[in-house]
């Protein structure tokens, strides 16, 4: 779990453009951010572990 400072900083409009930077909307970790499902890896492996993200399903060949 990230900080709550953190991600109140975040959500903040930053000076310059280029300082933004996404965060996942579970947890709040800033790496491994999938911009896509718009959250983390790790969240991400959990949650279509589980069948909630809808039209993801695990590779197998």
């Amino acid at each position: 779990m990230a900080k709550t400072c953190w991600e109140v900083k975040q959500r903040r409009t930053p000076k310059f453009k280029v300082r933004a930077y996404h965060r996942c909307k579970i947890c709040g970790r800033r790496r491994g951010y999938i911009g896509r499902f718009q959250m983390c890896r790790l969240c991400f492996r959990e949650q279509a572990s589980k069948g909630v993200l809808p039209g993801v399903i695990k590779a197998s060949w």
